[in-house]
């Protein structure tokens, strides 16, 4: 049994997992499975019937019925992946780098007229430059900056034989909150944050003396509070542009 990306490429060597499954489903409703392989080209013997072949690499699969006769040769299995890999990255802003750590993507089967996509996860919290290989076609892409309000959601499609790398642009950046008693002050310790929308809904709450926090760009208030004091500050977050969030004590 071989494996080929397109109908005109070369077998694959590596990264295959195969499975050979009697037609015929068990008590549980599924396939009862006869034999597995890992690797490139695999080699097996069964007795005459009929059989299903499934073969995948990575999240990309396919499957092929085989008739085995009574007599005379098998010829070789081909099964076509029309398969490509996908890798994902994103920058906020124009440029700015994203640490590795802040970012994660979801995969999702593209929704036709209007399809609910939560339903066809394909992928989830991959982190960035990370190739998946996945079936020919167009797939939904929700990109997480951070783990607040950062998302971008974009369609992209993969085609068979290739790597597609895709770098996605948020509109977002990282601020640092400070509560300081005067300008370029001290953080000071033991301050509740909370984050809102110029429309008041709560964005993000946390505890500390300078937490860190990606907001997607926007109009925002800070509110912070400290020994039965509360402090507050209306500010904007432009994409790309990190620095650290200042309340002043008066």
């Amino acid at each position: 049994m071989q494996a080929l990306l397109t109908p005109d490429g070369e077998p694959l060597r590596q990264g295959l997992t195969w499975r050979v499954f009697h037609p015929i489903p068990g008590a549980d409703g599924k396939l009862p499975l006869l034999a597995s392989a890992e690797g490139g080209t695999a080699t097996l013997e069964f007795a005459p019937g009929d059989y299903f072949i499934h073969v995948a690499f990575g999240r990309a699969g396919v499957t092929k019925k085989l008739h085995v006769p009574a007599s005379g040769p098998v010829e070789t299995q081909q099964l076509v992946l029309n398969a490509g890999g996908l890798l994902l990255n994103a920058v906020s802003g124009n440029d700015v780098s994203i640490a590795a750590n802040q970012l994660s993507f979801s995969i999702y089967q593209a929704g036709i007229d209007g399809a609910d996509i939560e339903q066809q996860m394909v992928a989830e919290n991959i982190g960035p430059n990370t190739i998946i290989r996945l079936n020919a076609g167009i797939y939904h892409i929700v990109s997480h900056y951070g783990d607040t309000n950062a998302v971008i959601r974009s369609d992209i499609r993969v085609e068979a034989g290739k790597l597609t790398e895709a770098v996605i642009q948020h509109r977002a950046a990282e601020l640092t909150l400070k509560l300081v008693s005067e300008s370029g002050g001290e953080a000071i310790a033991d301050t509740a944050w909370s984050i809102l929308t110029s429309g008041g809904d709560v964005v993000s709450e946390t505890v500390g003396a300078f937490p860190s926090i990606v907001l997607a760009e926007g109009q925002y208030v800070a509110v912070a509070r400290n020994k039965n004091n509360t402090y507050t500050r209306d500010f904007e977050v432009t994409a790309g542009r990190n620095s650290d969030l200042e309340v002043l004590l008066q």
